[in-house]
């Protein structure tokens, strides 16, 4: 096997966005670097189960909406 092959995997601090931080080895930054997250499990609505927003562009999700009316949609 090539030697330096892998990427450095090393200890990191991740800081989310509510300001809690957890450690966890990535081969992101070096050793003790802080990844500071945007989005992270606890603010995203993909798991947080928050309200989601349609943008009818063009009518198209009300022509969508007229075209399935009735199969439970």
């Amino acid at each position: 096997m090539k030697n330096d092959l892998h990427p450095d995997y090393h200890t990191i601090t991740v800081k989310l966005t509510d300001g809690s931080t957890y450690e966890t080895r990535s081969t992101y930054g070096k050793e003790g670097d802080v990844l500071a997250l945007d989005i992270d499990p606890s603010a995203h609505p993909a798991w947080t189960g928050g309200n989601q927003k349609l943008m009818d562009a063009g009518g198209r999700v009300s022509k969508f909406k007229k075209k399935y009316d009735g199969l439970g949609f």
